[in-house]
């Protein structure tokens, strides 16, 4: 269990640190970070939807009612293609789904910081500090409507920065934790 939940930390400091890449990238090129992202999703949802098409009628899901493919393969076309145009939007998108996502990491870590200090681990307080910011940055993200890319940038990676911190102590404690 001490082996897993190690190798879990050391995976969620990976992913801290692709985060923080992704943020330094998002502030430095604001513009072409946004054009990446949305022909990535477009692109993505495109591929996606013609592989449903196909799949629909190699499959001769004409004839089985409950074969939705023909449908969900050109919604998802659609959307690919509404990404691919309205970058705008996707940049909306994209800030509300970090914004939760900062928040959940935030929550999780506010949980992290109770158990630290039931643990009676003295760096408790400052796991709860972080995870109290991640959550308001979070919140503001959420309902900062204007924010353009390269603030998202910033916070995620100040995000990236706090949940490195965070992992680092999880992984150095994981022993007391058990």
């Amino acid at each position: 269990m001490k082996d897993l939940l190690k190798k879990s930390g050391w995976v969620d400091i990976l992913i801290s640190i692709v985060f923080a890449v992704i943020g330094i990238f998002m502030i430095a090129r604001t513009n072409l970070a946004m054009k990446i992202i949305s022909y990535i999703l477009g692109g993505m949802f495109i591929a996606i939807g013609l592989i449903k098409v196909i799949d629909y009628f190699l499959s001769k899901g004409k004839y089985d009612f409950y074969n939705h493919d023909l449908i969900y393969g050109i919604i998802a076309v659609i959307i690919g293609l509404v990404t691919i145009f309205y970058s705008g939007l996707l940049e909306s998108m994209l800030r509300i789904t970090i914004a939760f996502w900062i928040i959940y990491s935030g929550l999780m870590r506010l949980s992290l910081s109770l158990k630290l200090r039931t643990a009676q681990i003295n760096m408790w307080s400052l796991s709860l500090v972080l995870s109290i910011i991640m959550i308001v940055g979070g919140i503001y993200m959420l309902f900062q409507s204007g924010a353009l890319i390269s603030i998202v940038g910033i916070i995620m990676l100040a995000y990236a920065i706090m949940d490195l911190i965070e992992n680092i102590i999880f992984v150095k404690y994981v022993d007391e934790l058990l």
